[in-house]
């Protein structure tokens, strides 16, 4: 049985199809159409699926659209939509909201729009489709029983849980919004999930947390995890206005009260206007009160639930200084946090979640220890692109240890090897690659992405090593939790640690990825340091390169010094 999963509502569009409970392939649409999160988070782009996601899994299971079982939609338009407006045809939009009067049916003027367009989505997959596409969707007829509406923070949580090793979890939930919840608990029991709370909107932290980053200068549904570097260099001057704004309360409850940014903490930043030390205080300060807030529901959700394991999902998940925080200082005992924790995956969750439901499925038998569920090309396709386009290139005879020597001579390299990641973190198969040894790779990093200077960069460590550079590390294979550099070695890997003493790791096994763990061995046997500068491999505004085409493009027009492409390099 297929089902294929599909998020389509505010950003991060993506698709994922699922065979019979296992994930076979799962990515985002900006991969293959260049638009950072696919498209901005307005009413009027709802319409939009992620064709070009959902053909890459469709050819990676082998079918056409018309062999799919199940489709699974992250989101429920009919959580929305009133009794006395349920089963008429037609709605109401205004030209002008500013002249015509709200309807105080709706909580927003669009809201007909964009829940229209959610159901219409089924007639769209059939007849919306890029002509180029047109190999596997041409015939399509999905007639709507194949459709389902999944709630979207049942989708997040089912994104969590059930692709998590633990049999029994708490499970929560963080984002800007779904229907109505913005914030969710539930129980995880085998394939079963139990909600057992919500905080329902406007009351937000992803919100609170969206609308500080507009006023910081940087562009909400995006730059959110700049306002968690920008935290690391700030005082907390403003802890009483945001213990004032987020007010918590009994049963994993709270409110969002008396914004007033303005009166708060002064002007907006506009985008390029130098950053000063009050902008690094309400970062701090909001990063803080953050930290105080998840704890405090995470703590209660521990009681309330009685679980020693918590699954996490959610943009606000992917706050990697917040769940070091629930990590070292909550009651659970274990943490899971979904890599896809955006909009992304929540493709996969409502999948997951169709497919258990449709096959009456009474065990979980898919972990996801990794996140390699994107394109991927062959040497062939590689060396026939480079042909084509006249690239200068040499084929490698030890890729790990050629690239390690390139490597310990303090180059920089784009390193473009197997399927591509699933989620916003590069994690070995499409990075940007650098030794952490001189003090100043992090600069030269950031001049090359044309980053902003407070950016910290990741450090990618051998598993078995990582307790030997980072203090209590073990396993963290998706870069969403940090960890301080142990004191002994932070003089060798400066590059990696961030002005506060931590660093955001990924931690990689040889089962996860060979080519990657087999060029730490090698950096290590060079150079005796077993971890590597990782970031990704994509310039300022752009998503991660896809094709061997963007990586090449992306190469040629960036200031890195080589390339090493499938079992080939191009160096300048």
């Amino acid at each position: 049985m297929y089902t294929l999963g599909i998020n389509a509502v505010f950003h991060d569009s993506a698709a994922c199809i699922i065979k019979d409970g296992q994930l076979l392939a799962a990515t985002e649409e900006e991969r293959f159409t260049h638009i950072k999160h696919g498209k901005r988070p307005v009413p009027f782009s709802t319409w939009e699926l992620p064709f070009h996601a959902i053909d890459y899994c469709l050819k990676i299971a082998g079918i056409h659209i018309n062999d799919v079982d199940h489709i699974a939609y992250s989101f429920d338009p009919y959580q929305l939509i009133s009794e006395q407006h349920k089963g008429k045809g037609t709605i109401d939009i205004p030209f002008e909201p500013s002249i015509d009067p709200v309807n105080q049916d709706w909580l927003n003027v669009w809201d007909p729009l964009f829940l229209s367009s959610i159901i219409n989505a089924v007639g769209q997959l059939n007849d919306g489709w890029p002509h180029h596409l047109q190999k596997r969707f041409v015939g399509a007829n999905v007639p709507r029983e194949k459709w389902h509406f999944v709630d979207h923070h049942v989708a997040h949580a089912a994104s969590a849980f059930n692709c998590s090793p633990f049999e029994r979890a708490a499970v929560m939930t963080v984002d800007g919004r779904g229907e109505n919840a913005t914030t969710t608990y539930s129980v995880g029991n085998g394939h079963d999930l139990k909600r057992i709370g919500q905080v329902n909107f406007p009351n937000s932290l992803g919100l609170l947390y969206e609308e500080v980053t507009t006023h910081l200068g940087f562009l909400h549904s995006s730059d959110e995890y700049k306002v968690m570097a920008l935290a690391s260099y700030g005082k907390p001057e403003f802890v009483k206005d945001f213990r004032e704004i987020i007010k918590v309360g009994p049963n994993g409850q709270y409110t969002i009260e008396n914004k007033n940014f303005v009166e708060r903490f002064g002007p907006m930043r506009l985008r390029h206007e130098e950053f000063t030390a009050h902008h690094f205080n309400i970062a701090h300060s909001l990063q803080l009160v953050l930290e105080e807030t998840l704890l405090e529901i995470t703590d209660w959700l521990q009681k309330e639930t009685g679980e020693q394991n918590l699954c996490m999902a959610g943009g606000v998940a992917l706050n990697c200084v917040a769940n070091a925080r629930i990590r070292d200082k909550g009651a659970f005992q274990n943490i899971w946090v979904q890599p896809a924790s955006g909009d992304d995956g929540t493709a996969l969750g409502a999948a997951l979640w169709v497919d258990a439901q449709q096959r009456k499925a009474t065990k979980r038998d898919f972990v996801m220890e990794h996140c390699y569920w994107g394109p991927e090309y062959t040497d062939e396709e590689i060396e026939k692109f480079m042909k084509w386009c006249k690239v200068p290139y040499r084929k490698l005879n030890n890729i790990a240890e050629e690239t390690a020597d390139i490597l310990a001579q303090d180059k920089i390299i784009g390193w473009y090897q197997g399927r591509m990641e699933f989620g916003p973190r590069a994690l070995g198969s499409r990075s940007i690659l650098a030794s952490p040894i001189s003090p100043a790779m992090q600069q030269r990093l950031n001049e090359v992405k044309d980053r902003e200077d407070f950016r910290p960069v990741a450090p990618v460590v051998l598993e078995e090593e990582a307790g030997n550079w980072f203090e209590n590390a073990s396993y963290s294979p998706f870069m969403l939790f940090i960890y301080d550099v142990k004191p002994e070695k932070a003089d060798q890997i400066p590059a990696v640690r961030h002005t506060d003493g931590t660093a955001r790791i990924q931690t990689v096994n040889e089962r996860q990825h060979k080519n990657y763990y087999d060029l730490l061995k090698a950096f290590q046997r060079k150079t005796g340091v077993p971890v590597l500068v990782n970031t990704s491999f994509n310039t300022l505004g752009k998503p991660i390169v896809c094709t061997p085409r963007d990586a090449i493009e992306c190469f040629w027009s960036s200031p890195f010094d080589a390339l090493v492409i499938g079992s080939f390099v191009i160096e300048k």
